[in-house]
């Protein structure tokens, strides 16, 4: 459905601040993936799926929630207003980074900023985890939603449908992106997923489901607003299929043999960056020196933050203090008796 024809669609072009803040996101994240990527071959890459992190991650409230795929957790954090070089840092394993080199920021975000890590190494539980903080939300009135982002491979892991099902069953306010890559590792997500799609699994939940072109961010935003009003005002989950296409291999370090040339040329030219940076042309929005511009700001603050993470000082063994590994317990004084 066309902008012209769609309120939701029509409502978020015609956003400039929106659109502003997503072009930025998605230019920060190739940012992000060339120092980091350089730094680090187990790195994940997001190139040509930048559109999904912007349409997920810009236009929040700051009481919602996210937990994002760990294919873009920097990007989502610098959009939930965390600190490139802490977050780089973290990369690093410095005693800077918002966990004192305990663990990856790229694995666990700071949770300040109201965002849910990977605490067990892999995408399924962050599905329970936001449904987790959506039932928080719904307890404590608070308005808030919470926006689990996985991918197809982890789509149909068991956990996955135990936390969709029951945010279903209890209409809690959460929004599950499936940012469909096309691949879950090296399996094509056409050899693991048994539905026809992953959004076609929304209707076996109760729930709409949605497939959506997940290189058009103002395409995606529309159907994620949507998704997030119905959520807030009490109609429960909605599960989105954001369809787009992993140019980069799993790792940086991944040759990706397992895909043709031909493949990874035609998804390129949908460059989901370009096409929103054309829309912004078109409607006056940004010219060729602002783009310029735009672009060599955030490559010298890519570049500086990661200068400056690299020089930053070890974590000291102190780091390893069980008052730094555990929350804090009750004291003596208030805990309740044996």
């Amino acid at each position: 459905m066309s902008a012209a024809h769609d309120p939701a669609q029509a409502r978020v072009a015609a956003d400039a601040a929106l659109l502003r803040a997503m072009y930025e996101t998605m230019l920060r994240s190739r940012e992000i993936d060339r120092v980091a990527g350089s730094a680090d071959g187990h790195w994940h890459a997001a190139e040509g799926e930048e559109a999904v992190l912007a349409a997920c991650y810009c236009g929040l409230r700051d009481g919602d929630w996210v937990a994002p795929h760990y294919r873009g957790m920097l990007p989502a954090a610098c959009a939930r207003g965390a600190d490139l070089r802490r977050l780089l840092a973290g990369l690093t394993g410095k005693a800077t980074s918002h966990s004192g080199g305990r663990y990856r920021s790229d694995v666990c975000a700071p949770v300040e900023h109201r965002m849910i890590g990977l605490y067990s190494g892999a995408l399924g539980p962050t599905l329970e985890y936001a449904t987790g903080a959506a039932l928080a939300a719904r307890l404590d009135g608070s308005g808030a939603v919470a926006l689990a982002v996985f991918g197809d491979g982890t789509s149909s892991r068991g956990n996955a449908h135990e936390a969709i099902n029951l945010a279903a069953v209890l209409k809690l306010p959460v929004v599950f992106v499936c940012q469909n890559n096309g691949f879950a590792i090296s399996t094509p997500s056409a050899s693991g997923v048994g539905a026809r799609s992953v959004a076609d699994r929304g209707a076996a939940y109760g729930i709409p489901g949605v497939a959506a072109d997940g290189n058009d961010a103002i395409a995606l935003r529309a159907v994620l607003e949507v998704a997030i009003e119905r959520a807030r005002a009490g109609g429960g989950p909605t599960l989105v299929e954001a369809r787009t296409y992993r140019v980069a291999g799993h790792l940086v370090a991944d040759p990706a043999p397992y895909r043709s040339a031909d493949e990874v040329a035609a998804w390129r030219a949908r460059d989901p960056v370009a096409r929103l940076r054309a829309h912004l042309v078109a409607s006056g929005l940004l010219d060729d020196a602002a783009d310029a511009a735009l672009r060599a700001r955030l490559r010298a603050e890519a570049d500086a933050a990661m200068a400056q993470a690299s020089a930053d000082p070890d974590p000291a063994p102190e780091a390893l203090r069980a008052g730094a590994v555990f929350a804090p317990s009750r004291s003596a004084t208030t805990r309740s008796p044996a």
